[in-house]
Order: C-alpha cells, then sequence, then structure tokens
C-alpha cells in the first residue's frame, strides 16, 4: 500500500484519497451565498478567506493525503483565489464534475479517480475544521478495520465551548451525538453505503430520511432512544451489508458547518479568536 509522509511533522500515512462535496445545492438562493451574493456558498470570505479555501488549506496542512479531489460544479469556481488557482496548476487540487445528488456525485468521482479508495469524503463548508482533527480522524480510522467509519463529537463536547450552537443532535441511548462531516470509505464493498446520501443528508435536521435511506429498524432504534451510538451504526450496517465504525472526535468545532448566518456568524468568530490567539 503507498503511503504519505507528512511534510511537517514526518508522521506517515497510509495512502487515501479525498474527496470535498463542494457543489452548489441552492444556489444564490442558499442563506450563505445571499450574504455576500455569491453563486456558491463556499465561495463566500469568512474572516477575510474564502471558505473552500480554508477547507482545502486544512487538508493540505494536514499531510493526510497527496491530492484533493473537489466534487463541484466546474474548475473555474477553484479559480475563484490565487492560492487555489495554484494547487490546480501544481496538480495538489483536482476538480471532478459533480452529479446530480450527492450519492451520484462520489460515485462518479470513484471512477474518475486513479486511486479511489480507501476515499475520505467532506464537506466545502467546514470552515472549521483544522490540521489536527482531520489527523486524529484518520489515526482513528486507519485503527479500525470495519469497511466504513463516520465521524461524531458528542453533545457534551459540543456544548463545552458552544452553548448556543444551534447543532441538531443525535439524542441516542447514550446521549447525544453530531456528525463532523467526514466520512471513511475502506473498500469497494463500502461503495453500497454511498446511497444513502441520495436524498441529501441532513438526517439530524430531517429525521424522515433516516427511515427512508436506513430502513424501520433503524429508525425505531433512534427515535426510541433504544440503542447507543455503537449499536445503531452496527444495525445501519447490516441494513446496508457493510460494517461501520463510529469515530469520536474531541474537538467542539467538528460539527459546526455553516448553513445559514447564524452559524456562519459563529464560525466567524471562532475563527477571529483563532487568529488573535495566533498573534496574527
Amino acid at each position: 500500500m503507498q503511503s504519505h509522509t507528512n511534510p511537517h511533522t514526518g508522521e506517515i500515512f497510509p495512502h487515501a484519497a479525498v474527496l470535498v462535496m463542494a457543489a452548489s445545492r441552492r444556489g444564490v438562493d442558499d442563506p450563505v451565498a445571499k450574504l455576500q451574493d455569491k453563486s456558491h456558498k463556499c465561495l463566500v470570505e469568512i474572516d477575510g478567506q474564502v471558505m473552500l479555501e480554508r477547507v482545502l488549506e486544512a487538508l493540505v496542512d494536514s499531510g493526510c493525503f497527496a491530492t484533493i479531489h473537489v466534487s463541484v460544479e466546474g474548475e473555474d469556481i477553484l479559480r475563484a483565489t490565487p492560492k487555489m488557482s495554484g494547487w490546480l496548476d501544481e496538480g495538489r487540487v483536482v476538480c471532478v464534475p459533480s452529479r446530480g445528488n450527492l450519492a451520484d456525485s462520489v460515485l462518479y468521482a470513484v471512477e474518475q479517480m486513479p486511486d479511489p479508495l480507501p476515499l475520505i469524503i467532506t464537506t466545502g463548508d467546514n470552515a472549521l475544521h483544522t490540521p489536527e482533527l482531520l489527523q486524529d480522524f484518520m489515526r482513528q480510522f486507519w485503527a479500525t478495520t470495519e469497511d466504513g467509519a463516520v465521524a461524531f463529537s458528542s453533545e457534551e463536547v459540543v456544548l463545552r465551548d458552544y452553548a448556543d450552537s444551534g447543532l441538531a443532535f443525535h439524542q441516542l441511548k447514550d446521549g447525544g451525538y453530531s456528525s463532523c462531516n467526514l466520512y471513511a470509505l475502506r473498500n469497494r464493498r463500502s461503495l453500497k453505503a454511498v446511497k444513502v446520501f441520495e436524498s441529501g443528508g441532513q438526517f439530524g435536521k430531517r429525521h424522515m430520511r433516516i427511515l427512508k435511506a436506513f430502513g424501520l429498524v433503524p429508525f425505531v432504534l433512534y427515535k426510541l432512544k433504544l440503542s447507543d451510538m455503537r449499536g445503531l451504526v452496527a444495525s445501519i450496517g447490516r441494513r446496508m451489508g457493510v460494517t461501520i465504525a463510529p469515530i469520536m472526535l474531541d474537538y467542539s468545532y467538528g460539527p459546526i458547518d455553516v448553513d445559514h448566518k447564524h452559524s456562519f456568524d459563529l464560525t466567524e468568530a471562532t475563527l477571529i479568536k483563532r487568529r488573535e490567539a495566533a498573534g496574527n
């Protein structure tokens, strides 16, 4: 298996491809895009830097990936800033045209990528993700043997720093959890799990999508809080014919993505604090 060495620390990570989902579902009607009259919400500037550039920068700086693929409508979107354009020219970032929905976009990207598995999937609006969070996720993923993995932070961890996050937590037998928009597909079998994104995801906000995507048993376990997180994920995996590992990330900002003005303001305030703490 190929490996990739982190140029900053010398740590060796086994090969994994990464795909950033950055296509616009609502275009100019997206509430975040409207804040700055952008065509895509991932192109809004947040604390002086385009959001998608922040996401790509964290992936580059993590040292976990040799090449970053971005699922988006066209390469012109990735030419929006000099830094992103430079990554394209260097081959660090590669554009993969998006398709009709998230599932189709992922499966199409897998067909286009030269060495697509294992595949890490994230989104273009998780502007708070850091190299440290990504490295932690990868270390935990490589320690598992399941076909796939999904990252969560607990409600307790999130509320430690963000009492007003506005996040929708999955309330289960062992507490509340929110997805960090980080997914791992280890092998060809794990691609069967991609179909759950045909409806667009966002299961914490739209519970009926859980019934449609995962079936009746996981839905009942979820709604009645009859299972803990590990048990629920195992039940979902059995439904899809795969094994899935829940990965817990101890980062309060992990699940915060930019979906509306409140999460934009929350994210920007956090980024400003980080910059000031770093003396920039």
